[in-house]
């Protein structure tokens, strides 16, 4: 092989190691599914102490500080239950609405930083083996800026099971 060729290859060899060796910042990567704008609240299960109301219109309030206004008139929030008696024998967590143990359950934000559940049952529903919880995900969560986001829509949210968007925003179950 001539000098001339060894030279060539030698100078084409360091050329590739330089060029590989540099490095420049590429574009970034999609923001995750919280966004590193917001947190999504979320409380623990809870059990009424007491419902009020009268046969086929129950509820009890809980404090929620975490749904601002805010978040309640931008964001999303979600609710479930857990209820006892429930057909598949107390293992299924329901999102609310829902239709279970004979009666209707529901949500509803009565005010800023509580949070009401509901239930249409004649007699008044059990206090104890019923349990509640809500996820509060803020309007500034960049998945529900923009539905070409990648990321779940508002109402994608609402279609999603309860373990899915534990999963999505690594809340504990």
């Amino acid at each position: 092989m001539s000098t001339h060729r060894r030279i060539f290859f030698l100078l084409i060899t360091l050329s590739v190691f330089i060029l590989a060796g540099c490095s420049k910042e590429g574009p970034q990567g999609p923001q995750g599914p919280a966004g590193a704008d917001a947190t999504v609240y979320y409380s623990e299960w809870f059990s009424p102490a007491v419902w009020s109301g009268v046969s086929g219109d129950w509820y009890f309030a809980a404090s929620a500080p975490d749904l601002t206004e805010n978040i309640v008139e931008n964001g999303v929030v979600l609710a479930y239950a857990w209820l006892a008696g429930d057909v598949y024998g107390g293992s299924a967590v329901r999102p609310l609405p829902a239709n279970a143990v004979g009666a209707n359950w529901s949500f509803l934000i009565h005010e800023y930083g509580s949070i009401e559940f509901t239930c249409d049952m004649f007699a008044t529903p059990a206090t104890s083996g019923n349990k509640f919880r809500f996820i509060a995900i803020p309007g500034t969560i960049s998945a529900l800026k923009s539905a070409t986001s990648g990321h779940p829509s508002a109402q994608e949210l609402r279609n999603m099971t309860y373990r899915e968007v534990c999963r999505l925003y690594n809340i504990p179950e």
